[in-house]
């Protein structure tokens, strides 16, 4: 018998089933404006995210101040719900409360290192724009730094298996994971911006 123990969950699924395209042309509009008017943001961004720009160092509660992103942040927590309920975590859904959530444009060849989510519980991206051969979202093992002399894996292994697993996202998708599971963004390759909005979810 072989049993599968520990395992990383990540969600992935369509925000909603209708409105997309007008929910991605309001939130478009309104990360080119704050791009352009954000000077803390511009500044941050220099240092921090090098050719692209996030309001992750300024603008970083999106969703109280801004409609468009307070109706986005409904739509997300009727999926923290139910990643809630497939972890099993004993916990009242209701008392996780959006703490964060912030404006990512990545131009071309624009990179995101890997990192994690510290003190929250869930995390995520909605997907507002991704042409293709823009970047995927890379997770990593969380056991990596105790592999010790344990062999590499298969080409072809399975997702469970793997080191390393790329999410290919697609525009109007949302993902989650736990905010613990590090992630990065390759350097987009293609030659138009890819639009997202990240979000943290803590436990008040």
């Amino acid at each position: 018998m072989i049993k599968t123990l520990f395992p990383t969950s990540v969600y992935y699924a369509p925000l909603k089933s209708s409105g997309i395209i007008q929910l991605n042309r309001e939130i478009k509009q309104e990360a080119q404006k704050f791009s352009e008017i954000d000077e803390e943001g511009q500044i941050w961004s220099k240092k921090n995210y090098p050719g692209g720009y996030t309001s992750y160092g300024s603008i970083a509660q999106l969703h109280q101040i801004s409609t468009t992103f307070e109706l986005l942040e409904k739509d997300i927590f009727k999926h923290v719900r139910k990643f809630v309920k497939h972890l099993e975590m004993d916990i009242n859904p209701k008392e996780l409360k959006m703490s964060s959530c912030w404006i990512n444009i990545m131009p071309s060849n624009v990179i995101h290192t890997m990192h994690l989510h510290p003190l929250s519980v869930i995390s995520g991206t909605y997907y507002v724009q991704t042409p293709k051969n823009s970047s995927a979202i890379k997770f990593e093992d969380p056991r990596l730094d105790s592999f010790m002399a344990s062999p590499p894996r298969k080409h072809h292994a399975k997702d469970a298996n793997k080191r390393h697993y790329s999410l290919q996202p697609q525009e109007g998708n949302v993902v989650l994971f736990e905010s613990w599971l590090r992630h990065e963004v390759p350097a987009n390759q293609s030659d138009k911006e890819r639009i997202s909005i990240s979000f943290n979810y803590d436990w008040v």
